[in-house]
């Protein structure tokens, strides 16, 4: 994940003292995934707005990979350039259980990261004003269910998510 601004071990230590004070994870959409909500302490913005009249002009559109080992997938967003989004009211951290992080590691030759002992990852920070889960967009549903090799967790799709994933993201829109 990118941490903006803030190292690592920084934003991993004050994860950590913020879990120790209230230690509820939240299930994710498999076994291995879990959510944290916090208050961000952080200058992150929310990473997603809903789509207006006065925005939809602003969306752009290409073809990226979040890494040079995946396929590279339709993606739309507005830039932070174009729109100043307010900084986010929670954090959503994602964490992801040691044995998948190991398995997705292999799977797409990456170094595996977690030190010993650690039995949760931190894979993403999803900046938002909500402190429950928000749906992931379509194009990670589907890469999901690509498998390990193609950046997925190999979770099959699941069509009931898949189409709350299009109705949220029909009328939301990525800032980055």
């Amino acid at each position: 994940p990118d941490y903006k601004g803030i190292s690592k071990e920084e934003f991993t230590k004050k994860v950590n003292e913020e879990f120790n004070a209230n230690p509820v994870l939240k299930d994710g959409y498999a076994p291995f995934c879990k959510h944290f909500f916090v208050k961000n302490f952080t200058d992150y913005q929310v990473g997603r707005v809903e789509i207006t009249s006065d925005n939809e002009k602003l969306i752009s559109t290409a073809y990226v990979s979040r890494t040079e080992n995946e396929l590279p997938v339709l993606e739309r967003w507005i830039s932070k350039e174009q729109l100043e989004p307010p900084v986010a009211k929670y954090l959503d951290v994602i964490l992801y259980s040691r044995d998948q992080v190991l398995q997705e590691s292999k799977d797409m030759n990456e170094e595996f990261t977690l030190s010993d002992g650690v039995e949760w990852g931190i894979v993403s920070i999803k900046a938002q004003d909500e402190d429950y889960e928000t749906p992931m967009q379509p194009i990670t549903i589907l890469r999901n269910a690509l498998g390990k090799k193609e950046g997925g967790s190999g979770v099959p799709l699941d069509k009931q998510k898949y189409q709350e994933s299009v109705d949220y993201w029909s009328k939301h829109v990525l800032v980055k």
